[in-house]
């Protein structure tokens, strides 16, 4: 069977040497599936987890709860403001649709005794302290635990690469400057820094990126930037400006393709160090702002609870523990593609 991707989207031979060889490694193959398949429902995780009905037959009209909102008078009630659509009566030609999960991220389980409660076949990991649905928490967060992850890399990687380039193409006193300045930088303490300014401005998902990018660009800066170093100095350059090749072109042309192994090779390991963060900023209370779901604001109940309500601190580890072994394993095997004595054999 021919794969469309080698076919369509792959016409360079070394890139598709790397390809064939990343595909030989079926744990990786299997964690990229699992991996697009926990982003495919945490980003429509309204669709599969919710309280509201897709669709509804009641009393002979037609209602779509998920996507339209309906006031409860229109049901015959009066005492509440926001429609309970489990309380509805329903007749005997009645009928509606409901999500695979009839809950959603933020609402509490009103029939149990007690918070937090454990797994049941209604809340199939327990309930936190405040009544709400473990599982589905643990789905809508991976979205913002995701988008934070995937932010902070592209962002750090976005800069980290331009700066590393200008001092590894320029070299002399850009280069020695640059060194000076990023070592400085360097020594600051990140993580401290960072839970300070944090705690003073009121998180956000988009504030937790930009303060985050601030301190961790630098990391790939020192990687790019001996790629530089080293690839200007190569015949195929020399023999480009020798023709009068503009310095644009050289770089994006001939030395950035030959440089992005560094940066292909760390990605899914930089994603999963990013992951990491946000759990423990979550987990002291400085992340995410409630209700937010976050694997790290469960973690910390747990902790508070962790003798009466274990399923706080396994589930959310579990997660934890998932996403990163499928991140390393897909790391793995890409640094393994991008090997250069393998890629080319």
């Amino acid at each position: 069977m021919i794969d469309p991707i080698e076919k369509h989207l792959i016409s360079n031979e070394l890139t598709l040497k790397r390809y064939r060889r990343f595909k030989r490694n079926r744990a990786a193959v299997i964690s990229v599936y699992v991996l697009l398949f926990m982003i495919l429902v945490s980003f429509t995780a309204e669709l599969w987890f919710n309280s509201k009905p897709h669709v509804m037959k009641y009393h002979g009209e037609m209602y779509f709860p998920l996507v339209k909102d309906y006031h409860p008078s229109l049901f015959g009630r009066t005492d509440i403001q926001v429609m309970d659509y489990r309380s509805l009566e329903m007749g005997p030609n009645d009928w509606v649709v409901w999500p695979l999960v009839q809950w959603d991220a933020y609402e509490s389980n009103s029939f149990v005794e007690s918070y937090p409660a454990p797994p049941t076949k209604y809340n199939l990991m327990g309930t936190d302290d405040r009544g709400r649905d473990v599982f589905t928490r643990l789905v809508y967060g991976f979205r913002y635990t995701f988008v934070y992850a995937v932010g902070v890399w592209f962002l750090c990687y976005l800069i980290g690469c331009g700066i590393g380039a200008m001092m590894g193409y320029m070299g002399g006193k850009v280069d020695l400057i640059g060194m000076r300045a990023i070592e400085v930088f360097e020594s600051l303490p990140a993580l401290l820094i960072l839970l300070t300014i944090i705690s003073i401005f009121k998180p956000s998902l988009f504030l937790l990126i930009v303060f985050s990018v601030l301190f961790y660009w630098t990391g790939i800066t020192h990687y790019m930037r001996g790629q530089f170093l080293s690839l200007r100095k190569r015949e195929y350059v020399e023999a480009a400006k020798a023709i009068g090749s503009t310095h644009k072109r050289i770089v994006f042309k001939h030395i950035l393709p030959n440089a992005l192994t560094p940066i292909l090779t760390l990605s899914p390991f930089e994603i999963a160090s990013n992951i990491s963060l946000l759990s423990v900023m979550d987990y002291l209370g400085l992340g995410l702002p409630a209700p937010t779901p976050s694997w790290g604001e469960l973690l910390g109940q747990g902790q508070n609870y962790f003798t009466t309500a274990d399923w706080l601190v396994w589930y959310p580890t579990g997660a934890l523990v998932l996403t990163m072994g499928l991140l390393i394993s897909i790391n793995l095997a890409v640094r393994d593609a991008f090997d250069a004595k393998s890629a080319v054999g």
